[in-house]
């Protein structure tokens, strides 16, 4: 017997009129609508069977929404395109895509553009939905165009604050709410209070210059970008360790005795979809990790306390690792090792000779590329000015292959 099908329809805040033929349809002859107050107060009364309300919390009761009311006929409303950071993409990933049909309606993000006359290929967007508001920082870039859901009466307020930390308060941020009902409302944030259905259009124009607050996504940020203790990995050095691990967006690196988080973050920074771990023993140095991620634009960055290898245990496998202290140490290599799967990356540094030694031996053994960073800074001597070389960096980076697997 074939599985039941579940349909998600979206629907805008122009309600019943805004719907086409076809979604029409589909919610008039559902025994069962699902959705939001909001959502179900926009379906005319004689339209469908019976209504039951979205569970709460979403994610852990959807499977026994769809168990009990799939086979009679179930739509699901969403807001908008349910596609677009909707419960349809939620109930794909919970059914599969061959159980879920998909009615689509145009989403808020489309409308803002269409209401601001922005190419959407041209602007970034981003999701402030119950999400920390840190997630704007990495599109703040001169010149960008931004728009950001926001689901918070005071959110413009909390952005503005945000642009202005960043120097960025000078940028125009305008308000779309309600776009499509009869209470649409488009105007300059801060004019009058704004509903929690509403958008955020950010035009970035810096306070500072152009040189001035802009942090670029490719690795290699500045020293200071982080607070630090004196433990991370500096900028020339993290640039060309991230190069080797090699941040393909969705994947996930383990950074081992993160320090600073520095290699993390930057991994995350470069795709939103990148996710990182974070292994530091020192409590005080988690604390600093979690404020440089907010800081940097991913609150995301999971922190793991302990020392490696016993902290790594139960932890998701990763696709790529990175160890920047600490190869010396008893099984932590071999348990980074033996944690990647076939095509993982893993690169470790070390300034010691023993470290160094480490590493060749971890070379000898299973293949992979040594190379020595040696990076000299010019600084004032007297009234004239001269080389200071840091200390080298030995690195190895390795690709595992399928015939390592068990190795």
């Amino acid at each position: 017997m074939a599985p039941e099908i579940v349909t998600v329809a979206g629907i805008g805040a122009d309600g019943w009129a805004g719907l086409s033929p076809l979604s029409r349809a589909a919610i008039s002859s559902a025994g069962v609508i699902a959705g939001g107050p909001r959502q179900l107060a926009l379906v005319p009364a004689e339209a469908g069977g019976r209504r039951v309300p979205l569970p709460s919390p979403l994610r852990p009761g959807l499977p026994a929404l769809v168990g009990e009311h799939a086979g009679g006929g179930l739509v699901v409303l969403a807001s908008g395109d349910p596609m677009f950071y909707g419960i349809g993409a939620t109930l794909v990933r919970l059914l599969g895509a061959a159980r879920v049909r998909v009615l689509p309606h145009p989403s808020s993000v489309s409308l803002a553009a269409a209401r601001l006359g922005w190419p959407l290929d041209d602007v970034d967007v981003v999701s402030l939905v119950g999400r920390p508001r840190e997630l704007l920082h990495p599109l703040l870039q001169p010149g960008r165009r931004v728009l950001a859901l926001v689901a918070d009466p005071d959110a413009a307020a909390d952005v503005r604050a945000l642009l202005a930390g960043r120097g960025f308060g000078g940028s125009p941020v305008t308000v779309l709410a309600d776009l499509g009902g009869p209470g649409e409302w488009v105007g300059p944030a801060g004019e009058r209070p704004h509903s929690r259905l509403a958008i955020l259009a950010i035009e970035c124009a810096v306070d500072l210059g152009p040189a001035g607050p802009a942090l670029p996504r490719v690795p290699g940020l500045p020293d200071d970008a982080f607070e630090h203790d004196g433990q991370i990995t500096k900028r020339e050095v993290r640039a060309v360790a991230l190069a080797a691990l090699v941040p393909v967006p969705g994947q996930l690196l383990w950074d081992v005795g993160a320090g600073s988080g520095s290699v993390g973050i930057e991994w995350m920074r470069v795709h939103p979809a990148s996710r990182a771990i974070a292994i530091e023993p020192r409590a005080d140095r988690r604390d600093r990790i979690a404020r440089n991620a907010a800081a940097l634009g991913v609150p995301g960055l999971v922190t793991v306390a302990g020392p490696a290898p016993q902290a790594l245990a139960g932890l998701p496998g990763p696709d790529a690792v990175f160890i920047g202290g600490g190869v010396t140490g008893d099984g932590v290599v071999a348990a980074c090792w033996a944690a990647l799967g076939a095509g993982g990356r893993l690169v470790a540094n070390a300034v010691t000779i023993e470290g160094e030694q480490a590493l060749a031996g971890w070379r000898a053994r299973l293949g992979g590329t040594l190379t020595r960073l040696s990076v000299e800074r010019a600084g004032p001597l007297g009234g004239f000015t001269a080389w200071r070389p840091a200390l080298p960096v030995t690195q190895w980076a390795v690709t595992k292959d399928v015939t390592q697997e068990d190795s």
